[in-house]
């Protein structure tokens, strides 16, 4: 899924850590039947070190489940698999999608899926004392500020988080710490070299086991790709910005041709809507659309291509509609607290309101989008910084090549991350998916077929692939293959 960022420019030297030198001993694993309600799969949790520096000191827990391979005599190993966030839990997935994954795969790996440290079933980070308290957090503030009257109290009560969110774990959620998990967890398996599919920010976690661990990899593909040079830097902006507003360009050219619901001017209806509900909040049926819910959720309507049709339809009755009313109260769960964990955990962000106010301000100018992206941030402000993270180097040569997947227009993971992280890793190989949406794995029968050849054999696509898109979502919407399973954020998170 998947999330968010960037700050200030950061330069940083990464020092080979005692962590990356001396592993502890692998942990043990006692899998055991999941729940009744999910047959088929083995849950399993193992004990690793909280802080790496210090195997032998405290101690957080990794929840796993698995589903073992069909073909035990053509059992390769285990395939892990994380789907992005940062926040998602790992289990679900799996228990979602883990049985279609394992078919296309012709039942040869152990589909495992697991929640990083401080997510979900994982010693989760926990903000808040109840999803009232939660709640009513987030619904003291609007999702982002677009006025500057918003903006400082914004700022601080984001800012305010980091005493909240001061526990143990939050102190050693980096991507770094979840890639050590995995590497622990690789061992555990008893898999002499990884094979690893990430999604999302998943794409970062494969992109830095890759450099932490370059002669560990059996197989590791990357779909909807991080520029690692980017997040680690706290530069994220610099994409974010840019790639959403390419794609809703897209979705207006699109609905334009296809003369849907929005159209035949569905750009300049869209800048009059924005232009309406920053005045004055819309009314649509029994909910209120302030200009904050209306960008955002723009952003993340654009995750899935498949829905435009629908997309559409809404922005033209939002576009006819008047009035106001308001928002129901969020869900509590982990994921709001473990996107801030992480992502605060792997970038050292600006430390004060000017500083945040600046980059704001070159975030606006890139399309409306970008303030959302930023402000995101603001909770990293105060957030104690994680010495064990890692910034690089990225251009690590691996035992084994990487496969790295893109699609052209994709507003949360930008199709020139996918082309950095080509470039960065010598042994890599790119594949393009021509369309739109967020992710190309149950997007492009094509690239479904690649990824799923190069983790059976590690066969490549031939260089300079291109799948080719799908047909325009606004005439064929059936020649989709499924949504993306992206949420809509009740608060200022940016969800990858």
């Amino acid at each position: 899924m998947r999330l968010s960022v960037l700050g200030a420019v950061v330069a940083l030297v990464v020092t080979l850590t005692p962590a990356a030198q001396a592993a502890p001993p692998a942990p043990a694993i006692a899998w055991a039947a999941c729940e009744p309600a999910r047959p088929g799969f083995e849950c399993a949790t193992i004990t690793v070190p909280l802080d790496h520096d210090d195997p032998r000191g405290a101690t957080t827990t990794v929840a796993l489940t698995r589903r073992p391979a069909t073909d035990q005599a053509g059992r390769i190993g285990s395939l892990l698999f994380n789907p992005g966030g940062p926040g998602a839990s790992g289990i679900d997935y799996v228990w979602a999608w883990g049985e279609k994954m394992a078919a296309g795969l012709r039942g040869r790996f152990d589909v495992v899926g697991f929640d990083p440290r401080g997510i979900g079933r994982s010693n989760p980070l926990r903000c808040f004392a109840s999803e009232q308290e939660r709640a009513e957090f987030l619904a003291a503030e609007p999702i982002f500020p677009y006025e500057q009257a918003q903006e400082r109290p914004f700022f601080d009560r984001y800012r305010s988080l980091a005493a909240k969110c001061d526990q143990p774990i939050a102190r050693h959620m980096s991507t770094a710490d979840v890639v050590r998990d995995l590497d622990l967890l690789r061992r555990a398996l008893g898999d002499r070299k990884l094979t690893y599919f990430g999604t999302s920010y998943g794409s970062y976690i494969g992109t830095t086991y890759a450099n932490m661990f370059p002669g560990n990899i059996r197989a590791l593909a990357i779909d909807g790709v991080l520029n690692p040079e980017l997040w680690s830097s706290g530069r994220q902006i610099e994409s974010d910005r840019i790639a959403t507003r390419e794609v809703l360009d897209e979705f207006f050219r699109l609905c334009d041709e296809a003369q849907c619901a929005s159209g035949p001017h569905s750009a300049q209806r869209w800048q009059a809507l924005l232009d309406s509900v920053r005045a004055r909040p819309i009314t649509l049926g029994a909910e209120v659309w302030t200009y904050d819910m209306v960008v955002q959720w723009a952003l993340f309507a654009g995750f899935a291509s498949e829905s435009w049709t629908d997309v559409a339809a809404v922005l033209d009755q939002l576009s006819d509609a008047s009035a106001g009313l308001s928002a129901s109260a969020p869900v509590y769960d982990n994921f709001f607290d473990a996107n801030l964990g992480t992502m605060c955990a792997d970038t050292e962000f600006p430390r004060t309101f000017g500083e945040y106010r600046a980059v704001s301000r070159y975030a606006e100018a890139g399309s409306e989008f970008g303030p959302y992206w930023w402000w995101s941030t603001s909770a990293c402000a105060d957030w104690p910084v994680n010495e064990d993270r890692y910034t690089g180097p990225w251009r690590a040569r691996t035992s084994a090549p990487v496969l790295v997947v893109g699609n052209r227009f994709d507003g949360s993971t930008d199709f020139r991350g996918a082309q950095a992280v080509a470039r960065q890793l010598p042994n890599s190989r790119l594949l393009e998916y021509a369309g739109w949406g967020h992710i190309a794995y149950r997007r492009s029968q094509c690239a479904i077929d690649h990824i799923h050849s190069y983790l059976l054999s590690g066969a490549l696509p031939a260089a300079g692939t291109v799948c080719p898109a799908n047909p325009n979502p606004f005439l064929d919407a059936a020649s989709q293959l499924g949504g993306h399973d992206f949420r809509r954020s009740t608060g200022p998170v940016a969800s990858r």
